[in-house]
């Protein structure tokens, strides 16, 4: 079987981020999915993510995190021609910074919430429909449980956006 390969950029100076940590994380959410292949990581500033969510989500201003899906529903496979390219996951620390002590607690928390959330949204999981609302929630709490925090989520944690 194919390996997962994370390529990680910080393309941002406004929030100091550790890209090596949260390419990491998004690497363990994979193998606890069970899914091999490629997925970038990037880390923008407020006016790029503005720029690709009025572009793709047709949504004006900056948002936290944009995932853009391209191979997952293939699933894990072993490919001679290439990794299955899974997609791309884009975050703002700027906008993970701003919305921290409301949400997550803390910008860290944040982070890591941003980069799992948006791995499983490249895999497959959405929160259109509440059902789909709580079974990704669930998972990404054990998620953060099992390689954020290696125990219980702090009582300040909210998944929910305030």
């Amino acid at each position: 079987m194919s390996d997962v390969n994370i390529v990680v950029s910080d393309e941002q100076a406004d929030i100091d981020v550790d890209a090596d940590r949260w390419a990491r994380l998004a690497e363990a959410v994979l193998r606890d999915e069970q899914r091999v292949g490629e997925l970038t990581l990037t880390f923008v500033d407020r006016d790029e993510i503005a720029a690709l969510n009025a572009e793709h989500m047709g949504e004006d201003g900056p948002t936290d995190v944009l995932s853009f899906p391209l191979d997952a529903e293939l699933g894990p496979r072993d490919d001679p021609f290439g990794p299955v390219l899974l997609g791309d996951v884009v975050v703002c620390p700027a906008v993970a910074a701003a919305q921290a002590p409301a949400h997550a607690g803390t910008l860290d928390d944040q982070l890591a919430l941003l980069v799992v959330h948006g791995v499983l949204h490249v895999l497959g999981h959405d929160h259109a429909e509440p059902e789909e609302t709580v079974r990704m929630r669930a998972r990404e709490l054990e998620l953060l449980m099992i390689h954020h925090w290696r125990g219980a989520a702090p009582a300040a944690f909210d998944q929910e956006q305030g």
